[in-house]
C-alpha cells in the first residue's frame, strides 16, 4: 500500500498523498509491532533455560554431567542433539505455520492472523510451564512456533501497509524493537529464575504467557489494513480504515484509488502468487525472497542470540554471569535497534547494510582470533577472566553493528519491496526460509562449535562479506518510496530492469 506524503507512480511520476504521522497510525502500528514480543521472548528464554542446572537435572542429566567434566573440551560441553531439539523445534513449526498463514490471510486478513498467532503462543507457554517430560517440552515449543510463524508473517506486512511511506522504515523497525524488548525481558527473567532451585525454569517458560496476552489484546484493538480489506472485497471498510489512520482532515481518495488499482491489477492477472514468483518477470523478487533471509541467518546472529549463555559458559563464565552477559547483549541490541529506527529513513537502507556488514566482519575476526589464542585446539577448559571479558565486549560490538543494520532491515526490506499480488506469498516464503535455516542452525550449532571451535566465527565472517557484496550489487535503495511506486526502483536498476520489462509484457499479454 502507498503511504502518507507520496502517491504511487503513474507514467513515471510520483504524486503527493495527503496525511502523515497521526496518533491513530502510531497507536495502531505499536499494537501490531507488539507481535515481535513473542518471537523475542522465545529467542531470549531458550538459550538461558538450556544451561540452567535445574532444567538440565530434570530433562538432560547426561549433559549436566558433561559440563562438570573438567577433562571435556570446553567447546563440546553442550553438544547434545536432543537438547538442541528443544530449541530448534520451534523454528520448524514456525516455518510451516508461516506458509499456511499466507493463504489464510487472503481470507481472514492480517489482523486475524496476528490474533491466532497470539492464542497459539499462549497455549504453548502453558504446556511448557507444566512439562513433565521431553515430549511435552517439544509439543509446547511447536505451539510456540506456530504462534511465531503466524505473527512473523503478518505483522511486518501490516506495519508496511499502514505506515506513512516517508517513515515506513521507522514504523516497520518497531517490530524488531519489540522483538529485542522481548529478548531483554526473557534474559532478565532468566537471571532471576536461575536462582530458584528446582523449578526456576518453569517460571521462565510460563511467563511467555505475558507477551502472548499483550499480542492478543493488541490484535483485538487494531483494524485490518486497507489493502487487505480491498483484497477481500470490502472497499467501504477499507476507505473508512484508511481515513481513520490518516486522520479525519486528510484527503485519502488519491491513495485509496491507488490501493484499489493495485489490487485490481493483481486480480486481472489472477494466476497464483507462487506461480507468479517462478515466472521470469518476477525473478528479481524471487532472488530477494531467498537471498535476504539466507544471508540474515548466515550472519550467525541467531545462534549467538539463542546460545549466548552457552557461549559465555564455554569461555568460562558461571551460569549466573553467563545469563547476565546475555542481558548486556540484549540491552546493546535494544539501543542499536532503537537508534536505527531514527537513522534508517535518513541515511537509507544500503548505507546501513554496508557499515553494519563491515563492522560485523571485523568483530567476528577479532572474536575468532581471541578464542584461537586463549581457547584454541588444546582442549582448554576455560579462558582467563580478562580474555573472557574481551570476548563479551567483542560480542557487544558485533550485536550493536547487527542491531543497526541487518537486525531491523531483515524485516523492513522484504515487507516493502513486494507488489500486492505476491506480497503475502513472498513474505511467507521469506519468513519460512529464515525459520528453516534457523531450525538447521540451532539444531547443529553446538555440534559445529565442537567441531570447528574458534573457526566458527570465521565461517560466519565469510558469509557476511559475501552478503555485503550482494547488497552492493543487487539491492536498490528503497528509502521513502511508496509501495505502489516500488516497481520504478527496480525498473531503474542496472540489472533488474530487464525483468521489470518482462513483467510488463506478461501483464499486457494476460
Amino acid at each position: 500500500m502507498a503511504e502518507g506524503g507520496f502517491a504511487a507512480a503513474e507514467g513515471g511520476r510520483v504524486r503527493d498523498y495527503s496525511g502523515g504521522v497521526t496518533f491513530s497510525v502510531v497507536v495502531t502500528c505499536l499494537m501490531a509491532a507488539s507481535c515481535g514480543l513473542i518471537f523475542g521472548y522465545d529467542i531470549g528464554i531458550s538459550g538461558g533455560v538450556t544451561q540452567m542446572e535445574s532444567f538440565l537435572t530434570k530433562f538432560f542429566p547426561e549433559v549436566l554431567n558433561g559440563t562438570k567434566n573438567t577433562k571435556r573440551d570446553a567447546y563440546c560441553k553442550y553438544d547434545d542433539q536432543l537438547l538442541t531439539a528443544f530449541t530448534s523445534s520451534l523454528f520448524i513449526a514456525a516455518m510451516l505455520s508461516s506458509l499456511v498463514a499466507s493463504r489464510v490471510t487472503r481470507t481472514v486478513g492480517r489482523q486475524a492472523i496476528m490474533l491466532i498467532g497470539g492464542v497459539l503462543f499462549l497455549a504453548g507457554s502453558a504446556v511448557n510451564a507444566g512439562a513433565i517430560n521431553i515430549a511435552m517440552l517439544i509439543v509446547g515449543r511447536m505451539l510456540l512456533g506456530f504462534g511465531v510463524g503466524f505473527t512473523a508473517q503478518a505483522a511486518p506486512l501490516y506495519l508496511s501497509e499502514t505506515s506513512p511511506a516517508r517513515w515506513r522504515g521507522a514504523f516497520t523497525t518497531a517490530y524488531n524493537i519489540f522483538l529485542v524488548l522481548g529478548t531483554l525481558a526473557a534474559t532478565v527473567t532468566n537471571y532471576f529464575t536461575n536462582r530458584i532451585p528446582g523449578w526456576g525454569w518453569r517460571v521462565s517458560l510460563g511467563l511467555a504467557a505475558v507477551p502472548a496476552a499483550i499480542v492478543i489484546l493488541g490484535a483485538l484493538f487494531v483494524p485490518d489494513t486497507p489493502s487487505s480489506m480491498v483484497l477481500r472485497g470490502k472497499p467501504n471498510k477499507a476507505r473508512e480504515s484508511l481515513q481513520n489512520i490518516r486522520g479525519p482532515g486528510a484527503d485519502v481518495e488519491t491513495e485509496f484509488e491507488d490501493i484499489v488499482r493495485a489490487v485490481e491489477e493483481a486480480r486481472r492477472n489472477d494466476e497464483g502468487a507462487y506461480e507468479r514468483l517462478r515466472s521470469k518477470g518476477y525473478r528479481h523478487y524471487l532472488v530477494m525472497v531467498v537471498a535476504i533471509p539466507t544471508f540474515f541467518d548466515l550472519t550467525g546472529v541467531i545462534v549467538m542470540a539463542v546460545f549466548s549463555p552457552v557461549l559465555f559458559r564455554t569461555v568460562g563464565f558461571s551460569s549466573q554471569k553467563a545469563i547476565f552477559g546475555s542481558v548486556i547483549l540484549s540491552l546493546v541490541n535494544l539501543t542499536s535497534t532503537s537508534l536505527s529506527s531514527f537513522v534508517m529513513d535518513r541515511s537509507g537502507r544500503r548505507f546501513l547494510f554496508f557499515t553494519g556488514g563491515a563492522a560485523m566482519i571485523i568483530c567476528q575476526l577479532a572474536m575468532s582470533c581471541t578464542l584461537a589464542d586463549h581457547l584454541g585446539n588444546h582442549h582448554s577448559v576455560t579462558m582467563t577472566r580478562n580474555y573472557a571479558v574481551a570476548e563479551l565486549v567483542l560480542m557487544c560490538l558485533y550485536t550493536f553493528s547487527f542491531g543497526m543494520s541487518w537486525g531491523p532491515l531483515k524485516w523492513v526490506v522484504p515487507s516493502e519491496i513486494y507488489p500486492v499480488e505476491i506480497r503475502s506469498a513472498a513474505q511467507a516464503m521469506t519468513v519460512s526460509i529464515a525459520l528453516c535455516l534457523s531450525f538447521a542452525q540451532t539444531q547443529v550449532f553446538t555440534t559445529l562449535l565442537c567441531a570447528m571451535r574458534y573457526a566458527i566465527f570465521l565461517f560466519y565472517a565469510g558469509w557476511v562479506l559475501v552478503m555485503t557484496a550482494f547488497i552492493a550489487a543487487f539491492l536498490p535503495e528503497t528509502k521513502g518510496v511508496p509501495l505502489e511506486a516500488m516497481r520504478l526502483v527496480w525498473a531503474r536498476h542496472w540489472y533488474w530492469r530487464r525483468f521489470v520489462r518482462d513483467a510488463k509484457q506478461e501483464v499486457q499479454v494476460n
